[in-house]
């Protein structure tokens, strides 16, 4: 549980270091390989690719339902490998970053601008990158076999 505590608070310091230096320093997009990555400053009031916009009460006591759920279901009660402990402190610190900007400003702030083959992608946050990589990594511990006793 200590280093889960400890991958999840520097997750979520991270994230809002860089956030709070986005929204301070950059009020257009900043160029950093044309044609494929932007910093470009955005304001989410929804989800991802912004859906269920504007709904923020939801986005929040969904959130924080995620968070319950992930310590019941995977936290509670287990004995932690480094991998999980990892995986679950990313996951856990980006919805708490992402839940922070929601309860304190009503929106999320994005920032990451991708131009990939012609697909401008939805502009996303280093949070998003947390929960995204640790959801494809809760998939393979769980297929092994892990966090549920058996692996």
């Amino acid at each position: 549980m200590k280093k889960l505590s400890i991958v999840s608070l520097i997750s979520i310091i991270l994230d809002r270091i860089i956030k709070i230096l986005v929204v301070s320093l950059i009020t257009s997009p900043i160029v950093i390989i044309n044609d494929f990555f932007n910093i470009t400053p955005a304001y989410n009031y929804g989800a991802a690719w912004s859906v269920f916009n504007g709904q923020r009460l939801f986005l929040i006591l969904i959130s924080i339902i995620v968070l319950v759920l992930i310590y019941f279901i995977f936290i509670k009660g287990k004995k932690l490998k480094k991998m999980e402990s990892i995986t679950l402190g990313l996951l856990t610190g980006g919805i708490i970053g992402n839940l922070i900007d929601r309860v304190i400003y009503g929106y999320v702030i994005d920032y990451l601008d991708f131009k990939i083959f012609g697909y401008d992608y939805p502009i996303f946050n280093l949070a998003d990158t947390f929960i995204v990589i640790s959801v494809i990594l809760l998939i393979f511990i769980v297929y092994k076999g892990d966090l549920d006793g058996s692996g």
